[in-house]
């Protein structure tokens, strides 16, 4: 049953046994996002942290046409639209003269950026496009259905990539991430092309997407959640910082992220003899 805190117009919730569904869905506007959209998706990031029955999360888009294709262009930034929506000041777009007063949505698409350290999957289903990478920079991996693309239109209708790809460069190789960017709306990455150069971690056939999304999130969702968020922040850690001041708070992560029931329960699990039996991709 969906708790009542997590009811929005332009995001579905709903949670099973550990795991949470978050999907995008303006599925007549690609679901690509408004205002609204970021104060939801924002307000939903937060109250994950501390909403304890959830301990993984699997992100998507509504419908078969597309993940996310950015911003709402219909409510442009600094429009008068823009200004005057549901987050007032905080509307996407530069609310004053000078492009210094430019609030980036990515403050509120971003897992991450809305301090939500539980494991974030996506599960691409369609098009995937310039403002989506604020949220798909973020994740901890993706999955993507055969028919996924990636592109960023932003050169192509005059503007600068910058924001989208910066996310994305620490996912792709940077060739990959500069041709995609600078060539905007005349090329598409394919969902197995993304995967050869490690973008997504798995391709499957589009009516497998949902069970391959939730397999990966409910069986992150059975181990330990402190050792679980405890390898988050870590791994994240090594991404954003230099090599060794990374390792010089592996430690730090460690004391934090184990605690003596994990341990209890990882000797448990040890001594039964229970052997799993992994998948293999």
């Amino acid at each position: 049953m969906t708790p009542k805190l997590f009811d929005y117009e332009t995001i579905t919730y709903k949670e099973n046994t550990g795991v949470a569904w978050v999907t995008l869905n303006r599925p007549e506007r690609m679901n690509s996002f408004n205002d609204l959209m970021q104060k939801e998706i924002r307000d939903c990031w937060r109250k994950l942290r501390a909403h304890e029955d959830v301990r993984a999360v699997v992100l998507t888009g509504s419908g078969e046409k597309a993940f996310c294709t950015g911003i709402d262009r219909t409510e442009q930034m600094g429009s008068e639209a823009s200004k005057e929506s549901v987050l007032g000041e905080d509307a996407t777009g530069s609310p004053g003269s000078t492009p210094f007063s430019f609030n980036d949505p990515g403050d509120n698409l971003g897992p991450k950026s809305c301090d939500l350290w539980k494991p974030v999957i996506a599960a691409v289903n369609g098009i995937a496009c310039g403002g989506a990478f604020y949220m798909l920079g973020e994740v901890e991996f993706i999955i993507a259905a055969q028919t996924a693309t990636f592109f960023d239109p932003h050169v192509t209708y005059g503007m600068t990539a910058s924001f989208e790809p910066i996310q994305m460069a620490g996912r792709m190789p940077f060739g990959e991430i500069m041709r995609l960017s600078l060539l905007g709306n005349y090329e598409r990455l394919s969902a197995q092309r993304a995967y050869e150069i490690g973008l997504v971690s798995e391709v499957v056939p589009d009516d497998q997407l949902h069970d391959a999304a939730d397999w990966a999130a409910s069986t992150i969702a059975s181990q330990s959640t402190l050792a679980v968020q405890g390898t988050v922040r870590a791994l994240w850690a090594a991404r954003e910082l230099s090599y060794r001041q990374a390792l010089s708070l592996g430690y730090a992560f460690v004391g934090l992220g184990t605690d003596a029931d994990s341990l209890a329960e990882g000797q448990k699990l040890f001594e039964s003899g229970t052997r799993i039996d992994p998948k293999l991709r």
